[in-house]
């Protein structure tokens, strides 16, 4: 069985500031090692239930957050960015039987994590056929072309909540709960046991969830903080301005609003 596992550090356990989370930061050490401890409780919990292969994208800031030495023998990582517009699920194809989420987050506009944001922090709403998504819809859907079902996600109670609604049957742990500026978390070692006991059921379960269903259109309006983001990226082949900070641009192919969204969030 092999399983895809795209890690994220904003819905690591306890974290709530952005020094936590970036490179250059002396919190980053701390919050680098936590992220890197749940993704091992994922690749235990996947072990158990019969994975013989694990590939794990680094998704976050860099793409070069998780510690290595520590990583098991059977798991291989991909670091950076390669600038594929598969982005966070870089490396996932047919063959993997399911995908896991560590470390996610809420969408950008929400109050669920004092961390939440969608791509990065120059958006400031990402529209998908009218409703507002989340880095996670995106990577479900884009899952979701290779048929691989997202099977367990671990992060915030908003984005576990999204989760659950978007993927009938998906598992999660919920790792924290924001209130404005702060934030109520369990403790770590109550986010490891959890993501690997929740992981290893829901591998070892008589059906996994089914992948996400792809609409036969698609429409991506990206709000930005900015007005000079969106002239910019009003400028891509297809893109049309949406108001005054924001562009649309609309494609059947999801692969095609992955690719703008490639060239217009950078």
């Amino acid at each position: 069985m092999k399983i895809f596992i795209s890690a994220d550090i904003e819905g690591t356990a306890g974290i709530l500031n952005w020094n936590e989370a970036e490179h250059g930061h002396a919190d980053y050490a701390e919050f680098r090692a936590l992220m890197t401890a749940e993704v091992l409780a994922a690749c235990e919990g996947a072990r158990a239930a019969g994975a013989t292969e694990i590939l794990i994208k680094d998704a976050h800031d860099t793409g070069r957050n998780l510690m290595l030495d520590p990583l098991p023998a059977y798991a291989s990582i991909i670091r950076g960015w390669p600038g594929h517009p598969d982005s966070m699920m870089f490396g996932l194809d047919a063959s993997f039987q399911a995908a896991l989420c560590t470390g996610y987050h809420s969408k950008a506009g929400t109050e669920d994590n004092p961390l939440a944001h969608t791509s990065n922090l120059r958006i400031s709403r990402l529209i998908l056929n009218g409703e507002v998504a989340s880095e996670f819809t995106m990577n479900a859907l884009c899952a979701a072309r290779y048929k691989v079902p997202v099977a367990f996600i671990a992060g915030d109670a908003g984005i576990c909540a999204e989760a659950r609604t978007m993927v009938p049957g998906i598992a999660t742990v919920e790792t924290l709960q924001g209130f404005g500026a702060a934030s109520r978390a369990i403790s770590p070692a109550a986010a490891r046991i959890a993501i690997s006991e929740g992981v290893e059921k829901a591998l070892s379960g008589a059906s996994l969830p089914a992948p996400v269903t792809l609409p036969e259109q698609f429409e991506v309006v990206v709000e930005y903080n900015n007005p000079v983001d969106a002239y910019r990226a009003s400028w891509y082949p297809g893109a049309k301005s949406h108001g005054p900070r924001a562009v649309a641009f609309t494609a059947s192919d999801f692969f095609e609003i992955q690719r703008a969204l490639r060239f217009m969030n950078s």
